[in-house]
C-alpha cells in the first residue's frame, strides 16, 4: 500500500485530502508542523511527502530544502497559495517534484502522487504479477486461467496500472493520464471501454469499480 506523509495544519484540507486518499487504497499520516513533518520524513517508511507551504517550526520551503540537503530523494509535492505561486516555484525549482495550487482538484493532485509513486519502467521486472495473473510487459501478453492472452498496447498499459497498485482505487482521471497522456480528452469513455476489454479477456471478477471513484484490481487471497 502506498504510504504518503501529509504535512498540512488545516484540519478542513488535511480531511479532505486524507479522504481521498483513503478512498484511493492509500494511507496517510498527518504532520501539523514542519519539524514534526522533516522528523518523520527522515525517519523513511512514506512512498511520498504531501506538503503546505505554510506550516508552524519549519516551513514547507524549509522542510524539503532540509530534507535534499540531508540526501533525502523521497518524492515532495507541495500545497502553494494561489496568490504567491510564481515566487513559491522559483524557490522550489530543484527541490519538491511537483505542486499543486490551492484550492485544487482531488483528482489533479492523485494524478501527480501515481506518477511519481509508479516504480521507474528501467527498474521494474519485466513480468507483473498479482495472484494468479501475470502480465509479460514487454511481450504485451498476460497469463492467466492455464492459458497466454494477447493484450494492446493500450490495454497492456492499463492492466501494468492496475497490477502495480492491487487494492488500489484507481481514478478514470488517473488511468487515463498514464495510458492516454494528452492524446485524447478526459471527457472520453475510453478507461470504462478498455477496462471492459480487460474483463473480457482477464476476468470480469478481477475488476470491479467504485461508484464515482474509479477502477480497482481486486486482492486475491
Amino acid at each position: 500500500m502506498t504510504v504518503v506523509l501529509l504535512a498540512g495544519d488545516e484540519p478542513r484540507i488535511t480531511s479532505f485530502v486524507r479522504r481521498g486518499l483513503s478512498g484511493a487504497g492509500m494511507s496517510a499520516q498527518v504532520a501539523t508542523d514542519g519539524w514534526t513533518a522533516y522528523r518523520l520524513a527522515r525517519r523513511g517508511g512514506f512512498d511520498l511527502v504531501l506538503l503546505d507551504v505554510n506550516l508552524p517550526r519549519l516551513d514547507g520551503f524549509e522542510v524539503v530544502r532540509r530534507l535534499r540537503a540531508a540526501g533525502s530523494d523521497v518524492p515532495v509535492v507541495m500545497m502553494l497559495d494561489r496568490g504567491a505561486v510564481w515566487d513559491s516555484v522559483a524557490r522550489l525549482k530543484g527541490s519538491a517534484d511537483d505542486y499543486v495550487v490551492k484550492p485544487f482538484c482531488f483528482e489533479r493532485l492523485l494524478a501527480k502522487i501515481v506518477r511519481l509513486v509508479v516504480t521507474d519502467p528501467c527498474d521494474e521486472p519485466v513480468v507483473l504479477s498479482h495472484g494468479q495473473l501475470h502480465l509479460d510487459v514487454r511481450a504485451c501478453r498476460a497469463h492467466v486461467g492455464g492459458y497466454w492472452v494477447e493484450l494492446s498496447a493500450r490495454e497492456c498499459a492499463l492492466a501494468a496500472m492496475f497490477l502495480r497498485h492491487p487494492g488500489e482505487t484507481l481514478s478514470r482521471e488517473v488511468l487515463h493520464h498514464h495510458v492516454w497522456g494528452d492524446e485524447e480528452p478526459h471527457t472520453s469513455n475510453l478507461v470504462d471501454v478498455y477496462v471492459g476489454y480487460l474483463r473480457r479477456k482477464l476476468g470480469a471478477h478481477r475488476f470491479t469499480s467504485r461508484r464515482g471513484m474509479g477502477y480497482r484490481l481486486e486482492l486475491e487471497h
